[in-house]
């Protein structure tokens, strides 16, 4: 069983795909913890159905143990089983407390922490007193680093001094699926550390009536708190488009599919509530 950690945004969903496109020739499950009422990144995925379990209503090192420990039963009691779990972990949780689960089940191995560093968040959330923490601990657990967002070749400042950990770039697949997949498996999981600071998660089914030229700057000028938000809208016109926000960064392009246009949100609980993301939502579509 392998984590696939990292904060809100890092690529976690992108960096699986890649995982399960690549030449490994193993039988993948992939777990997949979203932090809110809906799980996008289970939508998102390129290999769902048989291959996907999704853990939804909660950051899964927190509020979601019961359904963490059936769904690995679940996946073990599989015919045929398969040859490696992944979890995607919800980008506020703690990898280690993840990684817990292997040791409760005789016939799991655990093979590691992956955690994903955004290379262009990193010096921002490292410096937020709320958030530094968190990300700290995901990066100084982790048995590989993955840096996504970055140029190959491109150190991140701060970052080596943070980890002994091998640092890989994204683009890195073949060598991230060698390394995941066929290193040998650890003997220690690492201790969970504290509980993490409290999130608000917001939710929109239904978001249609976008101004389509005016999206890129309603996203801008989304309550300052709102640090994460993905998912898809469609506009006046009918058109679906989908949403990827991760702080500073802003993506908008058309959808390839999306039926239901669902966006959900995350942020600080002390810095945006519900009413207040609401409140900018009205704005976006009046």
């Amino acid at each position: 069983m392998t984590v696939i950690s990292g904060y809100l945004g890092a690529g976690k969903t992108t960096l699986i795909n890649a995982l399960l496109a690549s030449d490994h020739g193993l039988r993948l499950l992939i777990l997949v913890n979203d932090f809110g009422a809906i799980n996008i990144d289970e939508r998102l995925l390129a290999s769902r159905d048989e291959d996907t379990i999704a853990l939804t209503n909660g950051c899964v090192c927190c509020t979601m143990g019961a359904d963490l420990f059936l769904a690995l039963a679940d996946a073990l009691d599989r015919a045929p089983r398969p040859d490696h779990i992944v979890i995607e972990a919800s980008g506020i949780s703690d990898p280690a407390r993840i990684a817990q689960a292997a040791l409760a089940e005789p016939d799991m191995q655990y093979a590691g922490i992956v955690t994903l560093v955004d290379g262009l968040e990193f010096q921002s959330l490292m410096s937020d007193p709320l958030i530094g923490d968190q990300v700290r601990e995901q990066i100084v657990k982790a048995d590989l680093i993955v840096v996504t967002k970055a140029q190959r070749g491109v150190k991140v400042p701060g970052l080596d001094e943070l980890t002994r950990s091998e640092v890989l770039s994204a683009e890195d697949t073949g060598a991230l699926a060698h390394l995941v997949f066929n290193e040998p498996v650890m003997d220690q999981v690492p201790a969970p550390t504290s509980p993490h600071p409290a999130y608000t998660s917001w939710c929109r089914r239904n978001a249609i009536g976008v101004d389509a030229d005016l999206l890129p700057t309603d996203l801008a000028r989304r309550p300052a708190g709102l640090f994460r938000l993905k998912g898809s809208v469609m506009d006046r016109n009918g058109t679906c488009r989908d949403v990827q926000v991760v702080g500073q960064q802003i993506e908008v392009s058309i959808s390839k599919g999306h039926s239901d246009p669902t966006l959900v949100g995350i942020g600080l609980s002390e810095r945006v509530s519900v009413s207040e993301i609401d409140d900018w939502w009205k704005q976006v579509i009046s």
